[in-house]
């Protein structure tokens, strides 16, 4: 079966090409473009910090020990190949008695033999500014350094929005982790 597809797969591309009308590059092309730059509004954005609030065994929680032995020296490193689930609270200030806006759930797995870096892919239900849904982020994170995470998708007011958030922790309590939030996030413009 996956050699009949492939003998067809180049031809039935090339059709498709033969299909797609292409603008031409003539001098009513360029004032087209002017003019539809000219009646675009100005794309949107929003910029926005909130705070993630991680309780161990409350709001976050190890489903799988990692290799035992492969940590590093720190307190805050975590044993190689650990997969750690959370849903924690987004709020307006760093204390988690303010305002909540969000909640932020997702996975991450310690990557780093040095116990300080892992991959996290997370989705942060939001309700801020008159916007209402969900961002979803895929990254790294490294325990003691501001992380960057591309926005990969969004619901609701959220959709097809574009960006980064950025995360750094504030401080650790004995068992609770708070982290600065950045949001950037951008709409790209209406197409016509």
């Amino acid at each position: 079966m996956a050699f009949a597809f492939h003998n067809y797969a180049v031809p039935v591309f090339l059709s498709l090409l033969a299909v797609i009308p292409f603008e031409g590059t003539g001098g009513s092309h360029l004032s087209h473009n002017n003019r539809r730059e000219r009646d675009n509004p100005t794309p949107k954005s929003l910029h926005f910090t909130l705070f993630q609030h991680e309780s161990r065994n409350k709001t976050g929680f190890v489903i799988v020990n990692g290799v035992e032995g492969s940590e590093g020296k720190g307190e805050s490193s975590i044993p190689f190949g650990t997969l750690f689930v959370f849903q924690d609270p987004l709020t307006a200030k760093p204390n988690r008695s303010s305002k909540q806006l969000g909640t932020a759930e997702g996975t991450s797995i310690t990557s780093g033999l040095d116990g300080l870096s892992s991959i996290s892919v997370a989705k942060l239900t939001l309700r801020v500014k008159n916007h209402k849904g969900s961002i979803s982020i895929v990254g790294g994170t490294n325990t003691l350094e501001r992380s960057d995470y591309p926005v990969v998708g969004g619901t609701q007011d959220f959709l097809f929005v574009h960006g980064y958030l950025t995360s750094s922790p504030l401080h650790a309590k004995s068992s609770t982790l708070v982290y600065k939030i950045g949001f950037h996030l951008y709409w790209p413009p209406p197409s016509y």
